[in-house]
C-alpha cells in the first residue's frame, strides 16, 4: 500500500468518523435507555403473550392508587365525584398524593429558590461568587445520604430537638412526616429553582428598565412590566423540573417517609420486590406519561412567552452592607437575614447534623464507635451483610465504567446538537429524554430485559447486574456532560473551525485538534458529574443490586439506616468524602465551567 492511498483511507476514515461515532452513540442509547423504557411499556400491555390495556383499566379504577378519580373512569357521574373531592374526607390515592406532595414540594422550592436569586442578583458581597457555585450541589450530593442528614437533624434526639431542648422548647415531631419530605425536597430543588432564575435576571437588559424609569414609571412597576416577564419563563421552568422530580421522588421519601407516605415510585419499587412486574410496569408508565406531560406544557409555553435578550447589559448589584443605609434599604435586607436563617436550616444543618452524628454516642459524647462498626462489619460480616469495602469499590468502578460510557455519548450528542441541521430541535429532544425519566423505570427495564435475557435468533442473551447498573449510570449521567459541553461549543468562534476546514483538516479532526480542546474545562466539568452522579445514583441500582452483592455506597446506607442511625451516618460521611473528593479531583484537571 502506498503513502498516497493509505493517507486516503485515513482522510476517508476521519470525513466518517463523526457520522459512525453518531450511529453508536444513538445505538448505545437505544440499549440504555429506550430498550429498558420500552421495556417497561411492553410489559404493562402484553401479559401472559396478550396485547391487553386490562392492567391499566384497574389501576385506573382502582381508589387505592387514584383515590375519588378512580370513580370518574369507573363511569359514575362527575358531579358526585367533584362534589366528594371538594368534601373533607376525600381520597387521593397514590397518584393524588405523590402529585400533592409535588406540589408543595415546588411552592416550598420556589419559594426558597426565588429570594436566592434575588441576592444573588441584586446585591454584591463576599462570597457571591461561591454562593453561586453552590447552586450546583443538588446535581452532586447522592439524595439517599441527603435523607440520612434529614433524619440526623429532625429526628427525635436529632440536632434540631437537642437546639430546642437546649433553649426549654419541646420537641418536634418532624421525621416521617410530609413536612420533612417537602423541607428535603426544598433542599434538592430550591438551588436549581435559584440557579436558572438567576440566569435569566442576569439575562435582562439593564437599559430597558432605565427606560421604563425615566418614562415615569416607579421602580415597582419597572419591575413587574420589564423585568418579571422576563424571569417568569424561568421560575416556571425551575418549577416544571421540581414537580417532574419530585413526582418521581424515590429515595428520600423512602428514607423519611416510608411506606406510610408513600408515592407511585416507592410503589413500583414495592411491586418490583413482590414481582408483581406487570401491576409495576402500568403503575410506572403512569408516571411517565404524568410526567413528560408536565415538561410538554412547559416547553409549549416557552415557546410562546420565552423573552430572550441578546447583547444585553446586566442590571447592577447594590452592596449587601452599605455604609449608611435608610429606611428604605434596611427593610429588604432585614427580610433577606430572616431567608438566610431558614436557609441555613434547611440548607446547612442536614449535612453538619449528618457529620456530628456520625461521631456522636447515645450518650451525647464524641465517639467513633460508628466507624469503628463499620470496620468490624467488614471484617467480621457474614456473607449476606451489607460490609463497607465492597460497596465502596463497588460505587467507584461503576462510577469509573459509567464514566467510560457516558463521557463520549455525551461529547457526540454536544456536538450534534450544537449543528445547524434540520430536525435539530427533535434530536436534543430525545437526547435528553432520561432527564424526564426516572431511575426506577431504567432499572425495572433493564432488569426485565437485558438482566433476565433477550432471545435473539434462538440465542439468548443476558447481562450481569453489574454491567445493567452500569448502563443504567451512564443514562442518568450523559446528560449532564451534554448541558457543559454544548455551551461551550456554541459560544465558539465559528472562524477558526471554519479556518481549519479550509486548511483541509476533517470534521473530525477539527473537532479533537480545534473544539475540544478550547472547551476542555466543559468536558472535564462534565465528567465530574457524570462519575459523581454514579457514585450517588440509587433508583436504579436498588432495583438491579437486589439479591445480588453489587450493592453500592447509597444501598448500604438505605439498609443501614433502617437498623442503626449511627452506622448510617457514619457510611454517609464515606460516601460525602468520597463524592467530593472524586468531584474535585476530576473537576481540578480541567479547570472551572460555567456550564449547567
Amino acid at each position: 500500500m502506498t503513502d498516497a492511498s493509505g493517507r486516503a483511507i485515513r482522510e476517508g476514515v476521519e470525513r466518517r468518523a463523526l457520522a459512525v461515532l453518531a450511529v453508536a452513540t444513538a445505538a448505545l442509547l437505544l440499549v440504555v435507555f429506550y430498550y429498558p423504557v420500552g421495556t417497561v411499556f411492553v410489559e404493562s400491555v402484553v401479559v401472559d403473550g396478550v396485547v391487553t390495556l386490562g392492567v391499566f383499566a384497574e389501576l385506573l379504577r382502582d381508589p387505592f392508587y387514584f383515590g375519588e378519580f378512580a370513580r370518574l373512569f369507573a363511569g359514575e357521574n362527575p358531579l358526585s365525584v367533584g362534589r366528594d373531592l371538594l368534601g373533607s374526607d376525600r381520597r387521593l390515592g397514590i397518584v393524588g398524593f405523590t402529585a400533592y406532595q409535588a406540589a408543595l414540594s415546588t411552592v416550598a422550592s420556589v419559594a426558597l429558590g426565588v429570594p436566592a436569586a434575588y441576592l444573588l442578583v441584586r446585591f454584591e458581597f463576599r462570597g457571591r461568587r461561591t454562593l453561586r457555585s453552590l447552586t450546583i450541589l443538588p446535581f452532586v450530593l447522592p439524595s439517599i445520604m441527603v435523607a440520612v442528614g434529614f433524619v440526623a437533624t429532625f429526628g427525635r434526639s436529632g440536632t434540631l430537638n437537642t437546639a430546642l431542648a437546649a433553649v426549654g422548647l419541646g420537641p418536634v415531631e418532624l421525621l416521617f412526616t410530609l413536612e420533612a419530605i417537602v423541607i428535603a425536597h426544598a433542599f434538592y430543588n430550591a438551588p436549581l429553582v435559584a440557579r436558572v432564575t438567576t440566569a435569566a435576571w442576569e439575562s435582562v437588559d439593564a437599559r430597558t428598565v432605565e427606560t421604563a424609569r425615566s418614562l415615569g414609571a416607579s421602580p415597582f412597576r419597572a419591575f413587574r412590566d420589564v423585568v418579571a416577564p422576563q424571569i417568569y419563563p424561568a421560575v416556571l421552568m425551575g418549577a416544571a423540573l421540581t414537580f417532574v422530580f419530585t413526582f418521581g421522588t424515590f429515595p428520600i421519601v423512602l428514607a423519611l417517609g416510608g411506606f406510610q407516605l408513600a408515592t407511585v415510585e416507592v410503589f413500583v419499587y414495592r411491586l418490583v420486590r413482590q414481582l408483581h412486574y406487570a401491576e409495576a410496569a402500568a403503575l410506572a408508565v403512569v408516571e411517565l406519561v404524568i410526567s413528560l406531560s408536565i415538561l410538554l406544557a412547559y416547553l409549549r409555553y416557552e415557546a410562546r412567552h420565552a423573552v430572550r435578550s441578546r447583547g444585553a447589559r446586566t442590571l447592577p448589584r447594590r452592596p449587601l452592607l452599605p455604609p449608611a443605609p435608610t429606611l428604605r434599604e434596611v427593610l429588604p435586607r432585614v427580610g433577606l437575614s430572616a431567608y438566610v436563617l431558614v436557609a441555613a436550616v434547611v440548607f446547612v444543618s442536614p449535612i453538619l447534623s449528618m457529620v456530628l452524628a456520625s461521631v456522636t454516642g447515645g450518650d451525647g459524647a464524641l465517639t467513633l464507635d460508628h466507624y469503628r462498626f463499620l470496620v468490624d462489619r467488614q471484617r467480621t460480616g457474614a456473607a449476606f451483610q451489607v460490609r463497607p469495602w465492597p460497596a465502596i469499590r463497588n460505587s467507584l468502578a461503576f462510577a469509573v465504567g459509567s464514566l467510560l460510557v457516558a463521557l463520549p455519548m455525551g461529547v457526540v450528542v454536544a456536538v450534534l446538537t450544537t449543528r445547524r441541521y434540520r430536525g435539530r430541535k427533535l434530536v436534543d429532544a430525545v437526547t435528553m429524554a432520561p432527564l424526564a425519566v426516572s431511575g426506577i423505570i431504567v432499572g425495572l427495564g433493564l432488569l426485565r430485559g437485558l438482566v433476565f435475557g433477550v432471545e435473539i435468533g434462538g440465542w439468548r442473551i443476558a447481562v450481569a447486574g453489574s454491567i445493567a447498573i452500569v448502563a443504567a449510570h451512564a443514562a442518568a449521567g450523559y446528560p449532564f456532560v451534554v448541558r457543559t459541553v454544548a455551551p461551550g461549543l456554541e459560544g465558539l468562534d465559528r472562524s477558526l473551525v471554519e479556518s481549519a476546514r479550509a486548511l483541509g483538516a476533517s470534521r473530525a479532526r477539527v473537532l479533537l485538534d480545534v473544539e475540544l480542546p478550547l472547551v476542555w474545562p466543559g468536558v472535564v466539568a462534565g465528567a465530574a458529574f457524570a462519575f459523581a452522579i454514579s457514585i450517588g445514583e440509587f433508583s436504579a441500582t436498588v432495583v438491579l443490586a437486589t439479591g445480588t452483592d453489587a450493592y453500592t455506597m447509597p444501598v448500604a446506607i438505605e439498609r443501614f439506616i433502617g437498623r442503626r442511625l449511627g452506622p448510617a451516618t457514619a457510611m454517609g460521611v464515606v460516601l460525602l468524602v468520597v463524592t467530593s473528593v472524586s468531584f474535585v479531583v476530576i473537576d481540578r484537571l480541567g479547570g472551572e465551567s460555567d456550564g449547567l
